[in-house]
């Protein structure tokens, strides 16, 4: 498979190639749905909590005698069974997060921009650069590359003045090609990425 490279202006400057063996055949969703998976739940703060009957506020002492009253037997106010007493088997602080296989990490990220690259929603440019920190002239160039609406910036290591640029920018997300994941590509309309970014993503998942 063949892509276009474009400027800053949306002009052809050349062509990379795709390798099929990485980016090529079917899209494996299931490895997708699992690395997002994963993603969201090591975000989960997991910091809710419910009292325990040894939480609750209450005496320990036994209302009344074992026998002989007529009533049922108890042992202490703070009993689950009782108002205002303890939770039973309620939820309690935890991480929520897993552990994955790298092979699926790799996998699913494979996916993912294969289904982009699929729908042609990737652009590839020569670089990504902005000539002044202002949101001003990184708004402008995502203009001429036909970017509305969320999109996701890819470079080796972007520079400091377009990630100072685009981070006002409503839906748009510059990240490094180490850092890229697959809920990252999935989670967006478009996917620009430098050629250098592409290249080294098709190396590292190959």
């Amino acid at each position: 498979m063949t892509v276009d490279v474009v400027n800053s202006q949306n002009q052809k400057v050349g062509s990379v190639d795709v390798r099929d063996d990485v980016f090529g055949g079917r899209v494996k969703t299931d490895l997708i749905w699992e690395s997002v998976t994963r993603q969201n739940a090591s975000e989960r703060r997991g910091t809710h909590a419910t009292k325990v009957r040894g939480d609750v506020s209450g005496s320990g002492k036994k209302p009344w005698r074992q026998k002989g009253t007529g009533r049922a037997r108890v042992g202490e106010t703070r009993n689950p069974l009782w108002r205002k007493g303890g939770t039973v088997f309620g939820p309690q602080p935890r991480s929520y997060d897993f552990h994955l296989p790298r092979k699926v990490e790799k996998g699913a990220l494979r996916a993912a921009i294969s289904q982009k690259l699929q729908d042609g929603a990737v652009i590839v440019v020569d670089a990504l650069v902005v000539g002044e920190i202002k949101t001003k002239a990184a708004a402008e160039m995502l203009r001429k590359l036909g970017i509305d609406g969320k999109a996701l910036l890819v470079d080796v290591k972007p520079e400091d003045k377009l990630s100072l640029s685009v981070r006002n920018i409503e839906g748009v997300r510059l990240l490094p090609s180490n850092r890229v994941s697959a809920r990252d590509v999935v989670d967006t309309r478009r996917v620009v990425m430098t050629r250098a970014a592409l290249e080294k993503l098709q190396e590292a998942l190959g």
